[in-house]
């Protein structure tokens, strides 16, 4: 009816009547202004790599992301049917100029393309019903985030079929990108950096400051980085909240502080005693890397953390040990070390579980439920469960976590370190590591009040992101489409997604590196926080993986969120490099109706990996994993503690809650090793978990070094994996599996 009705108007316009042999492409009517604009048409592909989205495929092989992949040789194609359409997200709000439809023999005879702010409401630049296919540039005039081609009379029986599709946007629309100095960069007012010049009064101040800020500040809004180039310093930091101190030498030991860098259990109270402060279990979200620590003589060094406080890359001198805990009597509750070398010995104490991978230690001490080693010198026998140490020689496939260093020449870089394979020990004690440079400007450094739009224009031009320490609110999604690309946050930089999306995508593509990054839900609910590769997806990335490390997720706690899945895993070949996935139960903004979230983990994609794997207080299956060939090494859970009842909480089928760590039952190959789940129903303590862990009874479905335990005997876990491993309740509180099946 539109089209006919339009091109009555045209013909009306022309002085020619319906009968007269007049028929051809038609376009909106372009102003002057525009026209002049399309002269100036870029010549950058502003399609290329972008989501793209159509009304059907004709099947797997032609889906929609090969019209915009740059490869000519890929194609989309529809259905066998009228009418269908090819929609791409340019990320960003343009001025769109041209636009190119490279057709295979299945063409559209009949088609339009439009643009659109928001994909609800559209614009109609281009039209025609004389197709002849083939390769077509058409100059059009509009703008849009949205660029939609929609065929209506096909030129052939088969569907539609696009080889590419190019759209071209007018010379400087869209977001200004701000280019990076690598010799004098920006990083705003929340990074410190020191060189061996600088005053160690200042500089020692400066840390006392942050410190004494950040000491209970749980749910703040602060965020720093105090950072060193390579040099030695006299320094006493008191990590805090939401503090990351850093060296950046290429190696831990170029930067050396005289010193100490602790975390103290001394503000949260434990059990009944206002008096006892020695309470780890919430000392969360801060970082110590790439420094080499030497403590005065006969001083141990304290690191009592628990979730979110990865010791990554570190060099721990002189020390005659370092303490997990409170040295005393006091809890914590889980941590990291990676990458890590502490010449003496290191003492667990009261630490619950730990994970420590890539490292080397004098020698180890302390066990408590579920200590974890992979590819780690100086780690214990494995014995499980008592002492429960359970230790794997080798780590099969991993990549460390990409840094910022400065280099001899003055500027600033982040070193990408390369893919390593049955590795032990670390990637840098025996000489420089293994990997490869990019200069800071190739980066976006990000700052605080930066846009969405700005941040994917940066990506779209092949830049890698930078975040630095502060809070972002996202009215969209931040989406990483380019191989290899790198996002890297300092100072537990925190991505807020207020309306209902997605906080980080990533297309289904080679080697992406998130890192650094704490993603904290919104007020209204999104269906996933972040999500690696499409639905989908079905590439290899076996020799070059996309790997998160450090990342962390949030629903509640800091004010009320909501979100399904917190983590979703669509790509194969990932490989998760410590992750905690927390939905809050405690803070603002919490309670069983408040923040809602289904599940922390899900995996769809094959041979995906993780290492240092938290997931805590979901609401289903705190971790569902629907691929082959997934690994685990190192699993810590709690089920929700607010279960409201036992009707509120049952996954069906006469089973009670819902597994902490649910294996698909197609699924035909997992592993897992050092994994631990625990209860502790405060509301109700007659709530019942009839499981931990759930599998398939396959025999390439393996799980090593297994524990539930009801935490003071508060509710019930009946069983730790299927049927088996015994009741964990107040009269048994720990029950072990040394191997399943």
């Amino acid at each position: 009816m539109v089209l006919r009705t339009l091109a009555a108007l045209s013909l009306a316009a022309t002085g020619l009547g319906a009968g007269d042999a007049v028929a051809g492409p038609r376009q909106a009517p372009a102003s002057t202004h525009q026209q002049d604009r399309a002269a100036a048409c870029g010549t950058a592909n502003a399609a290329a790599n972008r989501p793209a989205t159509a009304s059907s495929s004709e099947n797997a092989g032609v889906p929609a992301s090969a019209a915009v992949d740059g490869n000519p040789g890929t194609r989309w194609g529809s259905a066998f049917a009228d009418p269908q359409w090819l929609q791409i997200d340019l990320g960003a709000k343009v001025s769109v100029c041209q636009v190119v439809l490279s057709w295979e023999t299945a063409y559209g005879k009949a088609f339009r393309i439009e643009v659109s702010d928001n994909a609800a409401a559209w614009t109609e630049v281009y039209s025609t019903t004389t197709s002849a296919g083939g390769t077509q540039t058409l100059d059009v005039a509009g703008s849009g985030r949205y660029v939609r081609i929609t065929g209506t009379q096909r030129a052939t029986g088969w569907g539609y079929s696009l080889w590419e599709v190019a759209v071209r946007t007018a010379d400087g629309a869209g977001p200004v990108v701000p280019p990076t100095d690598p010799r004098n960069p920006d990083f705003g007012p929340n990074v410190f950096v020191y060189g061996p010049g600088s005053s160690q009064t200042d500089m020692q101040n400066k840390l006392d400051q942050i410190a004494t800020e950040m000491h209970t500040n749980q749910f703040g809004t602060q965020r720093y980085a105090v950072l060193w180039k390579p040099g030695t310093y006299n320094a006493d930091v008191n990590l805090g909240f939401y503090t990351q101190v850093a060296g950046l030498g290429l190696s831990p030991d170029d930067v050396n502080l005289n010193g100490h860098v602790r975390v103290e259990a001394d503000w949260l109270q434990q059990g009944d005693n206002p008096n006892n402060k020695g309470n780890a279990t919430q000392n969360f979200w801060r970082a110590a890397e790439n420094l080499a620590v030497t403590t005065p003589p006969g001083q141990i060094e304290r690191w009592a953390v628990s979730q979110a406080a990865p010791y990554r890359r570190m060099h721990l001198k002189a020390a005659p040990e370092v303490q997990l805990w409170n040295g005393g009597d006091g809890w914590a509750s889980g941590g990291l070390f990676a990458d890590t070398k502490i010449d003496n010995r290191v003492v667990s104490g009261s630490q619950q579980q730990w994970f420590s991978r890539n490292s080397e230690f004098g020698s180890w001490a302390g066990s408590v439920w579920n200590m974890v080693f992979v590819g780690t010198n100086g780690a214990p026998q494995q014995n499980f469960p008592n002492p429960s140490h359970t230790v794997v020689g080798q780590t099969p496939k991993v990549r460390e976590k990409p840094f910022l260093y400065f280099d001899a020449a003055g500027n600033y870089n982040v070193f990408v370190p390369a893919l390593r394979t049955n590795s032990a020990g670390t990637s840098w004690s025996n000489g420089p590591a293994a990997g490869t440079s990019i200069s800071l400007a190739d980066f976006y450094v990000v700052k605080p009040g930066a846009t969405v739009d700005t941040i994917n224009a940066a990506l779209d031009q092949g830049k890698h992101l930078l975040f630095t320490p502060g809070i972002y609110h996202l009215n969209d999604t931040i989406r990483v489409n380019r191989a290899n690309t790198v996002v890297l946050g300092l100072g537990l930089a925190t991505l807020i997604p207020d309306t209902g999306k997605a906080a980080i995508s990533v297309a289904d593509v080679d080697g992406v590196k998130l890192a650094g990054i704490l993603v904290d839900a919104g007020p209204v609910n999104s269906p996933v926080l972040v999500e690696i590769g499409a639905p989908g997806s079905t590439a290899s990335h076996a020799a070059n993986p996309t790997s998160l490390h450090d990342v962390f997720v949030r629903v509640g706690g800091a004010h009320v969120g909501k979100a399904s899945v917190s983590l979703r895993v669509n790509s194969n070949d990932v490989i998760g490099d410590h992750l905690w996935l927390w939905r809050g139960d405690h803070g603002e903004g919490v309670g069983w109706d408040v923040n809602t979230a289904a599940n922390g983990l899900v995996v769809n994609g094959n041979n995906v990996t993780m290492y240092g794997l938290f997931v805590e207080h979901y609401q289903e299956y705190e971790t569902l994993w629907n691929g082959n060939g997934g690994r685990t090494y190192f699993y810590q859970n709690e089920f929700p503690y607010d279960v409201p009842n036992q009707a509120a909480w049952s996954s069906g089928g006469g089973t009670q809650g819902w597994a902490a760590y649910k294996v698909a039952n197609n699924v035909t190959s997992h592993e897992a090793w050092g994994v631990g789940s625990y209860c502790f129903f405060s509301p109700n303590n007659s709530i019942v978990a009839t499981r931990s862990f759930e599998v398939p009874d396959t025999p390439g479905v393996r799980f090593h070094g297994l524990v539930s335990v009801s935490l003071g005997g508060v509710g019930t876990i009946s069983n730790v994996i299927n049927n088996t491993g015994g009741t964990a309740n107040a009269a048994t509180q720990q029950r072990y599996v040394v191997n399943y099946p």
